[in-house]
């Protein structure tokens, strides 16, 4: 298992190795990633911060009235805290997930102002997710959301999304976990 500081270590070298490709991306109209986000949020007895970065498609498909289909790959890395763990209810357990998700947008053609997008992709938890009430018995889980936003003139993304992580049925108990998630995104 995975301890705190280990964690947040490895939270924080993404953050860099992000910065350091953002500071990358502003020279080259090619760089590997077309946006940063940074998540905040929770659920049942657990609070999630996600960072992630984004590759956009660009592509416009079903283009009608300024608004077109689009989308974009999402690599992500995650700390979850859990506040009640099942065998030891009164303890707090952390874990790390990794995760990527191919996501469609509907949006702008101009890609600013109001969104909705919808994504289904993969995960990997550090360890089984097993709080008092939610159970996932298998550290590869599924990971689905919705969300709306709106995209700034100068680029900035503020969102909210609805995220699920299930294994699919693969193995039981498979109580599955809801988060909801308020997003900030910086676009390049």
């Amino acid at each position: 298992m995975l301890s705190t500081k280990k964690i947040i270590s490895s939270l924080a070298a993404a953050a860099a190795l992000f910065a350091g490709q953002a500071a990358f991306a502003q020279t080259n109209s090619n760089g590997l990633v077309s946006a940063y986000s940074l998540e905040a949020g929770g659920g049942e007895h657990v609070q999630v911060l996600r960072l992630s970065g984004q590759k956009d498609w660009n592509k416009n498909w079903f283009a009608t009235r300024g608004y077109h289909l689009g989308g974009y790959w999402d690599g992500n890395i995650a700390y979850w805290r859990a506040n009640r763990w099942l065998d030891q209810p009164d303890h707090r357990r952390d874990l790390a997930v990794v995760g990527f998700t191919p996501v469609f947008r509907w949006e702008a053609d101009d890609k600013l102002g109001f969104y909705a997008d919808a994504g289904i992709g993969l995960s990997l938890f550090s360890n089984v997710y097993r709080n008092t009430h939610r159970q996932l018995s298998t550290s590869f889980e599924f990971a689905d959301h919705v969300g709306v936003g709106y995209v700034f003139a100068n680029k900035w993304e503020l969102g909210l999304r609805a995220q699920h992580y299930s294994n699919g049925g693969i193995k039981h108990p498979n109580g599955g976990v809801n988060l909801l998630l308020l997003k900030a995104s910086y676009h390049y």
